[in-house]
């Protein structure tokens, strides 16, 4: 299909919102507050059943080992320690601890200096 540089741009500025509007991007049966309860109604019109689905049987850990074989309850180091969670850790934590994993090593800062 082929249309001229006029209708093209006919077509895509109706897409572009005059100013002061808001784009709004779930509406109707959607909309993130009543979806549940919209749809649910849908389905008795519908009359449609509704399928529940059943309770996981495992936990994401386990879960994660049986897939890919990683053992995250396992210490990294040496691969023997039981790691057990005490408290939550801020995203902030998290990146120090990452990004110290990858800094070289104290042999690899004693050559360079």
């Amino acid at each position: 299909m082929t249309v001229s540089a006029e209708e093209f741009m006919r077509r895509f500025l109706l897409h572009v919102l005059p100013p002061g509007f808001v784009r709004i991007r779930y509406y109707g049966l959607l909309a993130n507050g009543q979806h549940r309860r919209k749809l649910q109604r849908c389905r008795e019109l519908l009359a449609v059943a509704t399928v529940e689905a059943p309770p996981p049987t495992e936990d994401w850990a386990t879960r994660l080992k049986r897939l890919t074989g990683q053992d995250v309850q396992r210490c990294p180091v040496c691969g023997q320690g039981q790691l057990v969670p005490r408290r939550a850790v801020t995203a902030a934590e998290a990146w120090l601890f990452s990004a110290a994993l990858t800094w070289p090593t104290a042999s690899v800062w004693e050559r360079v200096n």
